[in-house]
């Protein structure tokens, strides 16, 4: 089976998008039952895409600047992705988006609803997905979700034959026994101390960093020695995460590192007491995950689809709620058997999620769509 996907998520900092292409692309360029074809709608960069690829993928023969590809999918003029990569069976968007293929059948990855359920968190470009979604189903496309909650809210948001929906979770790395990202140590280094709680992502009022602001101040009233540590890039709407930082008691044991690379990610980690993840709307939620299978308690939000990813290794808390989440933090910081129970159940939580069953499911999701012709 001839496979075209769309790889322009490699050429930004990594997101969750981003992850998820990369270690879907390392699969189905493993396999000996697809050929792969990356292409890109990034003109300026068109030389990066063979650097980021992995073994196994090709690069697309010509490239084609993304300024020029918006306005012609949302306009009457199709962009036949076969000028790009040659005859392809299945194109894959999965980013939201996806061009029409001559001869074969499309599949488009919806992460979320965000631009429909928070429009106001959202940027011009995310509230310009729900016509391109609808064209591509027009076009008899097929949706992948990465949990039931989007399925669900995709089966209710659009004209879309339910079965033509489909689930396919993403996966996690398991802990690697070596490499830099192995010691705590480093990442208590990178926090510069050793009793932190982490939260990761980027900076956006999605994510709900000024109510974790908030809530880490009643913590380090009564725990010196602990800091908050943020680790992510900024993005849009970052000003409401700024003045809570700057307006915080405790401000001077905050620390923004910004963007880090997978060896940081994965020793901020390992050092840290808790990860923290109170965002408002997830349509998945890979950072409590990764943080589960490195052994690290996870507080997070009852919202979108984390307790479906979570189910009962996480403490939970609503979203935006100071003080219950202030609250579930210093039960976990402060109680080692709860800790302990933590751990336990998310080491388990996380095993249940590879990228290899992502794959999998995704392959045989293509077969399906193909066949539906």
């Amino acid at each position: 089976m001839r496979i075209s996907l769309d790889a322009t998520p490699l050429l930004d900092t990594p997101t969750g998008v981003g992850v998820f292409t990369r270690e879907v692309l390392r699969r189905l360029g493993a396999r000996p039952d697809v050929d792969v074809t990356a292409f890109s709608f990034s003109f300026p960069r068109r030389r990066s895409l063979k650097q980021v690829l992995p073994p196994g993928v090709d690069a697309a023969r010509f490239p084609m600047p993304a300024r020029v590809v918006r306005p012609l999918l949302l306009g009457n003029y199709p962009v036949v992705i076969d000028w790009l990569t040659g005859p392809c069976d299945v194109v894959h968007g999965p980013n939201f988006v996806t061009p029409p293929t001559r001869a074969g059948v499309e599949v488009v990855t919806v992460h979320d609803l965000t631009f429909l359920r928070f429009p106001k968190m959202c940027t011009i470009d995310t509230l310009a997905y729900p016509p391109l979604i609808r064209r591509t189903i027009d076009r008899g496309g097929w949706i992948h979700t990465v949990s039931e909650f989007v399925a669900n809210e995709v089966r209710d948001a659009f004209p879309i034959d339910p079965e033509r929906v489909v689930v396919v979770p993403n996966g996690v790395n398991p802990p690697s026994a070596d490499g830099p990202g192995r010691d705590a140590a480093a990442g208590q280094r990178l926090a510069r101390g050793k009793s932190y709680v982490l939260a990761v992502g980027t900076v956006e009022p999605r994510k709900d960093l000024s109510t974790l602001v908030s809530a880490f101040d009643q913590l380090a009233a009564d725990d010196p020695d602990l800091r908050l540590v943020i680790a992510g890039p900024d993005g849009w709407g970052m000003e409401t995460y700024t003045e809570a930082a700057a307006a915080a008691r405790f401000r001077d044991r905050i620390v923004r590192l910004g963007w880090v690379d997978d060896d940081q990610r994965t020793a901020l980690m390992r050092g840290a007491a808790a990860v923290a993840y109170p965002s408002r709307y997830e349509g998945f939620g890979l950072v409590p995950l990764e943080a589960m299978a490195l052994g690290t308690p996870v507080v997070t939000t009852a919202t979108g689809a984390l307790p479906e990813v979570v189910a009962d290794a996480a403490v939970m808390v609503p979203a935006t709620d100071v003080d219950a989440l202030a609250g579930a933090l210093a039960s976990v910081l402060g109680d080692p058997e709860r800790r302990a129970d933590l751990i336990a159940r998310g080491h388990q939580r996380a095993a249940s999620f590879t990228w290899e069953a992502t794959a999998d499911g995704l392959v045989d999701l293509y077969h399906q769509a193909y066949a539906s012709r």
